[in-house]
This record gives C-alpha cells, structure tokens and sequence, in this order.
C-alpha cells in the first residue's frame, strides 16, 4: 500500500510476544449453552451508566448505555442524583439482556463497578443535599469535586500513619476530605446521614439490600487498613472525624469483604423486578469502575504483576499490582486485596485524561467546525481527529512529528500522580496563530504525547520504588483508537496491550459477578479465563524514540516552570 506521497506505508508496530498466551480457552472452561449462563457487568461512570452481558467466553453478546445528569456549581462542586443513576443502572440491564435476547433466567451473576463518588443517605435511604442547592436528589459528591481541596491539605498537615497507604497525601476525590468537608459546611446532613456509601457499594445495596463494603472501595478512597482488617480510630479522631469512629464505623461499613465476594441472598425481589431479572441472581461486592478495568484487562498472559492496567477514560487510571507492598510517594497505595486479591496495589493515574483532550481542543478555532464534520460523519471530534492523522501519517508513530515545536502538560484539573499536587495546572507551549485543520492536529497530537509521558512519568516513578511492570493493557472509551494506542506505547516506551474484549471495565465487573455464582474457582481464575489479548503495539525505536526522549525532558521541564510560576 502506497501512502499520499507515493512511498510504501509502514503498518503501526504491532506484534504477538511469545510470552504472551493468546490462545484460545482451555477446554475446562464452563461453557455457555443456548440456556447460558450468562453474566451481566454494570459501569456506572461519570456521564452515563452501561451494563453488558456476556457469555461464558468472556465476549460480549449485547451492551445499552443511558446518559446521567452532572450538577456542576462555584467552588469546585459537582454532584449527582443516586435515584437518577440506579433508574438508568436497571434501564440498561432490561436493555442489554433484551438487545442480547436471551433468557433472563439464564443469568447466572452480576457486578456492579462505579466512579469512587460519595453517596448520602439518611434514614430507610432517603436521599440528603449535599451541597448548597438545598435539592435532596443531588446525594451524590462525584469523584472529580474539589469542594474539600482545604480539608484534604490540613490531613496532610497532621502526617497521620494511614497517610504512607495514600502515597503520603491523601487526595481531595477521596472520600475522607469530603466527609470532613460535609461536617463543617453541612453539619445537619452529616449529623442525619444514616449511610455515607462509595458509589459501587450504594449499588451493590440497592440490589441485594446488603450493607457490606469493598475492600476495593474503603481501602482506595477511605482510608481502611485491608492488610489489618481494621479501621485506624486514631486517624478518624485526629482529622476532626471522631464520632465515625465512636459510633463504632456504622455509618461506613463494619463488615468488609473482598470483591466479588457473594452479598446478601443475590439479587432483591424488587431490584429483580426493576432489571428484568429473577431474584436470587449471585451478586458479586463491587469495585471503583478503573479497577473494574484492570480486573478486566491484567490478568492476560495470567501474569498481573507484569501488566499495568491502564484505564484512560474522563481520567485515567494506571493499576500495578505486586506480590509485597511498595511505597511509592505520590503514587497512591499500596492497597491489600483492593484490585486482585491476594496482591498488593499501586494507584495512579491522571485527574484529566479524555476531559483534558476535549478540553484542549475546545481551545482551538478549527474546533467547531471539525466537530460539524465529525458529527455529519457520525462520529465524535477525537475519533475525526484520529483518522485524519492517520490519513497523513499512515505509520501511526510518525504522528509525533506533527508536533514539533508544540507542548502540552494537560494537568488541567492537577497531577493525580507522582505529584499528589492538586494544585497543578495546564501548559500549552508553542502555539502560533494558525486557525487550520492542519494545526489543530498538531494540537491534538501534542494532547495525546503530554498524557503519554504523564504516563511514563508514572511507569519510572514506580520502577525506581521497586514496582515494575512489562507492558501496558489499555481500557477505556478514550484509549479505543489505534492511534491513541500507539501514540501511547511511543510515548511511554512500553509496549500497549489492547483487549479482545472491547469494554474490559465492564468485562470486569461480569466477572464479580462470575465469582460470586461460583462459575470458577476464584477472581484469578475467572480473570485467566476471560481476558484475552488482540493486539500489542510496541514502541518505535530509533529516531522517533528520540524525539520522544527529548520531548519528555522537555515535558517535565514545563511543569517545573508551572509550579515556580504558581504565586507570581
């Protein structure tokens, strides 16, 4: 195949390492019949709610999505409504399992994974505001809010013991700021809440009426010591949280279970009803929707402490899991059993990912009337974007030569990691006055490098700790492109594992719901089973590899600049 100026076109670097088992199932595997069993995985992310249903393969027979509101307000405040979301988390299951046509007696599991929101409700579940709008359906302080920026920095000032599990600073997305945050600003809330619920364990609840938590869930977001079993008091006192803690942690979670671990009787009558399903259905505890992701993704090669699960979505998440804990400052963790139990884990990742990339080119003059273009060929401005790149330089690695000259640090909402800096904001370094396509590519790639080596900037953090990892497996709406794909791998200079499974977040949580049936032995087992790699990207070498190393020299050089720069 001949390119636009007549030379032969190179195919991206794609191989198949022989350490990598991509074969088909084993013969041991429960196998699906026509009567099932089937699995359903719920997502609730931060603009909608998905569930799929698959078999026992691990594809994908049918996916439904439905859009859910975002309150955003002053002061850093967004929020949701938890009846909104569990009315769309039952539309979608109804949806899924009628686009699959297939029995609903024939499913056999289902798992809930969600957003690391914060979710209140007071007596019998009744909904409480949580903000200043005064409006009780609004229960939900979504993940992103930074309302509790202050109270996430005077935590940090105490230097509490349970802190060296957060990375050393505890982020304001977690739910500990935004507790305290709701007691000094909302005390009558804080004072009526009967439940403060991370988002995967409200939905877990709603469906089988059990008040257990995920490890995955408290030991990620709340502060609870897994590798203890226990909740610190001490830590609770000293941040100004003591009646948590005096009230013996009722209000947020006093029996703690591992993902997937079977809730309840299964599924409710009445949840059954509201999805279309028959009760008794096995329930699996839930998990962060990123973790979800990596649930899905690491387990390929049956080698997680070799893969990086890597969920570039809104955010992006990186997962790297060891056999002993790592400290890593700035990273957060390490976390017992909070992903693949049994194994330690390292949480990173990037507060804007996808948001930043749409954020950045909603800058651009071009931006308009792209998106007019990508909407008349129905598809969204990054996958536009994407084609037209590629349309230029069929070797996707020869993209990063369309940014030359042009930088991005695509902090816009701070760094999540290695920095913990909330503070952190965008750099976008050598922009002219052009107004073309042209430019505005160059733009786009410059976004897809600064995430890249955001990435890598995480990846060598944690290798010189002591956690390191072979390759990249990718999940996410916003990793799905080729492009992406192998922009990240040049970038990073790891090697990119994309899925046979194209929504592996939701593969994950099927697959709580697989181990809470008992369909295998345990969440390993099931992960070995229905993760299954399609293609590696591996990164160039070379002169593009050069160009890469400069350009992330110069990439860390500029949030240096940025931090200098903060107070003038």
């Amino acid at each position: 195949m001949l390119d636009e100026t007549g030379r032969r076109a190179r195919a991206p670097p794609v191989s198949e390492p022989a350490s990598m088992d991509l074969r088909p199932m084993p013969s041991d595997i429960p196998r699906t019949s026509d009567n099932g069993p089937y699995l359903i995985g719920v997502d609730v992310g931060t603009g909608s709610a998905r569930a799929g249903l698959f078999d026992m393969s691990g594809r994908m027979l049918a996916v439904a999505k439905q859009d859910i509101g975002l309150f955003r307000e002053a002061g850093g405040i967004v929020e949701q409504s938890s009846a909104e979301i569990w009315q769309a988390v039952c539309a979608t299951v109804r949806a899924a399992v009628a686009k699959a046509a297939v029995s609903p007696d024939a499913v056999a599991g289902i798992g809930f994974d969600a957003t690391c929101s914060l979710v209140v409700l007071g007596p019998g579940g009744t909904s409480l505001p949580v903000g200043p709008s005064e409006d009780p359906a609004r229960d939900i302080v979504v993940w992103m809010d930074h309302r509790a920026v202050e109270q996430a920095e005077r935590i940090n000032g105490f230097g509490h013991a349970v802190l060296d599990y957060v990375g050393g600073r505890i982020s304001p997305e977690m739910e500990t700021p935004k507790l305290l945050w709701l007691k000094e600003h909302r005390p009558a809330v804080f004072a009526a809440a009967w439940q403060f619920f991370d988002l995967a364990d409200f939905l877990t609840w709603k469906a089988t009426g059990d008040l257990a938590r995920s490890t995955c869930t408290v030991t990620c977001k709340w502060t609870y010591l897994a590798h203890e079993r226990r909740w610190d008091p001490g830590y609770f006192h000293q941040i100004g949280l003591g009646s948590l803690a005096d009230e013996g942690f009722a209000r947020i979670g006093t029996r703690i279970v591992e993902p997937g671990t079977p809730l309840g009787a299964g599924l409710t009558p009445e949840a059954a009803a509201a999805m279309g399903l028959r009760a008794g259905i096995a329930v699996g505890a839930g998990m962060i929707d990123a973790h979800a992701g990596g649930i899905g993704t690491v387990g390929i090669g049956g080698t997680p402490t070799d893969n990086l699960g890597y969920v570039f979505g809104t955010s992006s998440c990186t997962m790297t899991s060891t056999e002993a804990p790592v400290f890593v400052p700035g990273v957060w963790g390490p976390y017992f059993s909070a992903m693949v139990p049994g194994l330690w884990l390292n949480e990173g990742g990037q507060s804007a990912a996808g948001a930043a990339i749409d954020q950045l080119l909603a800058f651009h003059p071009a931006a308009a009337e792209a998106a007019a273009r990508a909407r008349d060929g129905g598809t969204g401005l990054p996958a536009f974007l994407a084609s037209a790149v590629l349309a230029r330089c069929p070797d996707a690695s020869d993209a990063a030569r369309l940014a030359r000259g042009l930088q991005v640090v695509p902090e816009f909402l701070g760094n999540r990691a290695p920095f913990a800096d909330p503070h952190a904001r965008a750099v976008i370094a050598g922009l002219g006055m052009e107004r073309d396509l042209d430019s505005l590519l160059a733009l786009y790639v410059a976004g897809l490098c600064g995430i890249g080596y955001g990435l890598r900037q995480i990846i060598e953090t944690q290798d010189s700790a002591g956690a390191s990892v072979r390759r990249i497996v990718i999940s996410g709406g916003a990793g799905q492109n080729d492009l992406v794909r192998q922009i990240l791998a040049d970038a990073s200079g790891k090697p990119v594992v994309a899925t046979v499974c194209a929504e592996p977040v939701l593969l994950g949580s099927a697959i709580l719901g697989a181990a809470a049936a008992g369909l295998f032995a345990d969440i390993g087992a099931a992960m070995a089973a229905l993760s299954r790699a399609e293609r590696v990207f591996e990164p160039a070498g070379g002169e593009i590899a050069a160009l890469h190393a400069a350009r992330y020299g110069h990439f860390a050089a500029l949030q240096g600049i940025a931090r200098s720069m903060r107070d003038c």
